[in-house]
């Protein structure tokens, strides 16, 4: 439980991207206050990125702030808050252990997690899963992250890199990851597919805004090529259905801009490849706080933290044997 005296102090939320940083003061109930986005300038490593995230901490009184809640790009143990892995495009980012650096320089409690499973997290706070404990969410952009919802917590997994959904196989031999691997997820159903798609049929590089405008317009090859798009996207979402058995699926992303007329395709679509009782009580839905979500995320994360140390400490302070 937070404390009465706790309830009108900030939250510094912080959502570290690969080109953009972006922050704001974050009350206890998710309203997003005195805010902005600097850029990240991943390339010049760790210790210029935490001189960034600092600065944007010192901006803030630090007599009103509660802590600081952190969503990152990459593996990472968001138990202890220490990034363990994925693409070092920040020099330096793998290893870092953030919540320890940032809890000795400004004595405040601090979060990092993964900045899907943040989204997750938001969207279980404040957005489309908020009336659920358990869901799955899967984001679409440059790859496919993955956030699993269970019990109103993060499954992370035995070593905190549970639902990488995007590097699920789903064509044999297919082509080439960065990963390694051949055929996953992310190389046929992500952001970048669809436009790599269109650029192999069309010899045009369009951004998935104008794909999907010429797609409506009914320009027959977009049509077909969305189409495709889907099938493969969906192939990857039953998968993960079959596994799962979940009631919600909120999907994150970009394309959720398209609206309804995207999400009834794909429910059409993911309908034909699941049997009848995992499509019985199954819900797909767009998710609803957009940018904000892994800001928001991180914040319910911290607010939990802060819950159970406090829960704790009570318990000790009850246990304590009381004077005759």
């Amino acid at each position: 439980m937070i404390r009465n005296k706790e309830k009108k102090l900030k939250i510094v939320g912080i959502d570290i991207g690969g080109t953009m940083i972006k922050y704001g003061l974050i009350s206890l109930d998710g309203e997003i206050s005195a805010g902005g986005e600097i850029p990240t300038e991943a390339e010049k490593g760790i210790e210029n990125l935490f001189q960034k995230i600092s600065g944007i901490i010192e901006v803030y009184p630090k007599e009103k702030l509660l802590g600081i809640a952190v969503s990152g790009t990459g593996q990472i143990d968001g138990n202890i808050g220490k990034v363990i892995g994925g693409n070092d495009i920040i020099p330096g980012w793998i290893g870092t252990d953030l919540v320890k650096m940032l809890e000795k320089k400004f004595s405040l409690p601090a979060v990092l997690e993964n900045d899907v499973n943040c989204a997750a997290l938001g969207e279980k706070w404040l957005g489309a899963g908020k009336e659920k404990k358990d869901f799955i969410c899967v984001t679409i952009g440059t790859g496919i992250g993955g956030g699993i919802v269970m019990n109103d917590d993060i499954l992370r997994g035995d070593t905190c890199v549970a639902g990488e959904f995007g590097h699920i196989q789903i064509v044999k031999n297919g082509l080439e990851c960065m990963c390694g691997k051949k055929g996953c997820y992310e190389r046929y159903a992500s952001a970048t597919a669809l436009v790599r798609m269109v650029k192999e049929k069309t010899g045009l590089k369009l951004n998935g805004k104008e794909i999907f405008e010429r797609e409506r317009a009914g320009e027959t090859v977009y049509k077909e090529i969305v189409e495709e798009w889907i099938d493969y996207l969906t192939d990857g979402l039953s998968t993960i259905i079959y596994i799962f058995n979940p009631s919600l699926i909120v999907i994150g992303g970009g394309v959720t801009k398209q609206g309804d007329y995207l999400c009834e395709r794909i429910n059409k679509s993911l309908v034909t490849k699941i049997g009848l009782n995992y499509k019985k009580n199954l819900s797909i839905k767009f998710a609803e706080l957009g940018n904000n979500a892994g800001m928001l995320g991180a914040v319910y994360l911290l607010l939990k933290k802060l819950e159970n140390f406090n829960n704790k400490n009570e318990k000790k302070i009850d246990k304590t044997p009381k004077k005759v």
